[in-house]
């Protein structure tokens, strides 16, 4: 199943994809939902970021060759941060790089997107809190997250963190392709085959921590093939069975 949220009428709606169409749903897809039976075309909508979290918790070298080009140690256990939730965007909307930065970098990921509260869950029950997966774009100002030491500031400036362009239930999330393009041309090419730490592993590590509520935003980490961002640039994120994340940067 693929869940949306939209723009019609000027409000913002949740619904369902049904080929070409959004079928709106009654209440948000966090709960009980029913369809209301009206469906708008899709070429006539702005998507908007699939949820609102109020969190984006985000994976810091969860693959291994990722690991490697930033010639840093692989983690001993899954090694997170936080973005500020206020840096979430969504599909067609602009990236904008701060002038505090002088280099800003794309960072293509698999979201894990929180469907339910979620304290104290063990891998083996993981699912069963997860709503569905989307496209992520971890957004860095990579030369302030070597000065800083602390990740927060590079990673959490206003629109840093797009996602979407919708969330993709019911599919195996250990076995997609993922790609990121940056003007047609591709950057990153990887598998979540590769991660280091799988998505159950992930959600059950971070409830032991603090509770996930629905919503919440898992990036599960980005493979191998970081780099820079300009003014001008389309950065494209696009992960198998899910679709394709697109933005462009000023």
């Amino acid at each position: 199943m693929i869940y949306l949220r939209f723009e019609a009428g000027g409000r913002a709606r949740y619904g369902l994809l049904e080929g070409n169409s959004a079928a709106e749903i009654s209440k948000s897809y966090f709960g009980s939902f029913k369809k209301t039976g009206k469906k708008f075309s899709l070429s006539k909508l702005k998507l908007l970021a699939p949820c609102k979290p109020s969190k984006i918790i985000a994976m810091g070298l969860n693959y291994v060759e990722h690991a490697r080009e930033l010639k840093m140690p692989l983690p001993l256990a899954p090694l997170f941060f936080l973005k500020a939730p206020s840096a979430a965007i969504g599909p067609g909307d602009t990236i904008v790089s701060p002038a505090v930065s002088k280099r800003v970098e794309y960072e293509g990921e698999l979201a894990v997107v929180i469907g339910k509260k979620a304290k104290d869950v063990t891998a083996a029950k993981a699912k069963e809190y997860i709503l569905g997966y989307t496209c992520f774009n971890d957004v860095t100002a990579r030369d302030l997250q070597r000065v800083d030491g602390q990740w927060a500031r590079s990673k959490s400036f206003d629109t840093f963190a797009p996602l979407g362009p919708w969330i993709a239930g019911g599919i195996d999330a250990d076995n997609l392709r993922i790609e990121t393009f940056v003007n047609g041309r591709r950057k990153q090419g990887s598998n979540t085959c590769g991660l280091l730490f799988k998505v159950d592993e992930i959600v059950s590590y971070v409830s032991r921590m603090m509770t996930l509520m629905p919503g919440d935003l898992i990036a599960t980490g980005t493979p191998p093939g970081v780099g820079p961002l300009k003014h001008g640039d389309r950065v494209e994120v696009k992960i198998q069975k899910i679709g394709t994340l697109s933005n462009d940067v000023i």
